[in-house]
């Protein structure tokens, strides 16, 4: 089938701002992987041998998931706030944004955290801060079971101690705490934008679905942010409920806020009767906002379609990419989309739709993956590796590319 052929009718750039436009360097998906970021880092100009900052008025953009998997979380994330603040000290910037692991560490999803990630966070003190929490979390149980005159809840039966232990290794404790509001991480991640427009290139770690693209980008990161708030909110009423402990993980924040609603849709039932139910020896609890935090998988921090992790820039067919990239660079007047997220079988920076999508994720962190960058310069598009760089696309005189 022949490609449909769109042409945007956006203006093209002067050849002035071309000419003064600094150089953009973007990089995909890390989750850990310290040494192939500091190694493609050197490779693009970016820093020396030391890891200090050389590249001068440039503006790098790691466009988020560099959290999970890989063993050098911390370290990774320590390097991306030094040169935050080295690149703003030379008149460049370090742009990071937040990408759905990001999103899953400051909410508690810990699904993609190993053991050896949460060793990184131990100390010292860490066996006396693990005894402590699991005393915590007997006291706990008993005091939350006392509640219920019947059979409590499950989920207020404690487990074994090495079977908690082994579900709480070393550095989990301090982990949890350092992606909390107030954690070193936590209150770092929760300034990061999830979507970022630099003239006519948006910058993202997913992509968006045109039939859920809002009317301006920058509603994105404002829905982010809201959900991010409306979470932690939540949290800390549950904390000072004591519903929860501060360790807990996202499936036990949202069990113990199920039980609360459980029990509130109860009382509402029995209210005004004259009836001797269990129930009502319980404290009326207070569940507002809890009913909607048991929906966070339809929040755009979780949703499929959502822009933290919709698939369809790397999925979609050239013909229906074509319709769909058009309509959303017409909608943004933007001319191309950088984005991580999906690592393609050929571990190679790839544009799609005559360069109306480029992308980075080329699986450093996995076995067959590459360190990669994408150099952004006078409307050349030039993919850096290790060993070679590749001119992918050259935009030439126009804003916008044809769309394949």
């Amino acid at each position: 089938m022949l490609a449909i052929l769109l042409v945007s009718t956006l203006p093209a750039p002067s050849t002035a701002q071309r000419a003064t436009s600094p150089r953009v360097v973007a990089i995909g998906d890390i989750h850990g992987g310290l040494d192939a970021f500091v190694t493609i880092l050197r490779h693009a100009g970016i820093t020396d041998a030391n890891g200090r900052w050389i590249a001068g008025n440039t503006i790098v953009v790691q466009t988020g998931d560099y959290t999970d998997r890989g063993p050098n979380v911390r370290a990774v994330m320590d390097l991306l706030m030094s040169l935050e603040q080295q690149a703003t000290a030379a008149s460049g910037r370090m742009v990071v944004l937040a990408g759905n692991h990001e999103v899953m560490n400051m909410v508690g999803d810990h699904r993609d955290v190993t053991p050896a990630i949460y060793a990184t966070f131990a100390d010292a003190g860490s066996d006396e801060r693990r005894e402590s929490a699991y005393q915590a979390f007997l006291k706990f149980c008993a005091t939350r079971a006392a509640l219920f005159p019947w059979s409590p809840p499950r989920f207020y039966q404690p487990v074994s101690k090495s079977e908690w232990m082994e579900a709480h290794p070393l550095g989990y404790v301090e982990y949890r705490e350092a992606f909390g509001p107030q954690g070193r991480y936590g209150k770092w991640l929760r300034t990061k934008q999830v979507v970022l427009r630099l003239d006519d290139v948006v910058f993202m770690h997913a992509g968006i679905n045109p039939d859920q693209a809002p009317r301006r980008l920058d509603d994105i990161n404002k829905q982010v942010t809201t959900e991010i708030r409306r979470f932690d909110d939540n949290r800390r009423r549950m904390l000072d409920r004591k519903l929860i402990l501060s360790y807990f993980s996202l499936p036990e924040i949202l069990t113990a806020a199920q039980i609360e609603v459980q029990i509130a849709e109860a009382l509402s039932k029995n209210a005004g009767a004259a009836s001797q139910d269990p129930l009502d020896t319980l404290p009326t609890p207070d569940s507002r906002g809890l009913t909607q935090l048991l929906q966070i998988d339809n929040w755009s921090l979780f949703a499929p379609e959502g822009p933290l992790w919709f698939r369809g820039f790397a999925l979609w067919s050239a013909d229906a990419g074509a319709i769909q990239m058009n309509n959303l660079m017409q909608r943004y007047s933007v001319a191309h989309f950088v984005v991580g997220h999906t690592v393609l079988e050929e571990r190679r920076i790839t544009p799609r739709f005559s360069g109306a999508v480029f992308l980075i994720d080329t699986g450093m962190v996995f076995p067959g993956g590459v360190a990669s960058a994408l150099e952004i310069r006078d409307r050349r598009f030039t993919a850096i590796y290790t060993d070679e760089r590749t001119t992918v696309f050259e935009a030439g005189n126009r804003s916008a590319p044809v769309a394949r």
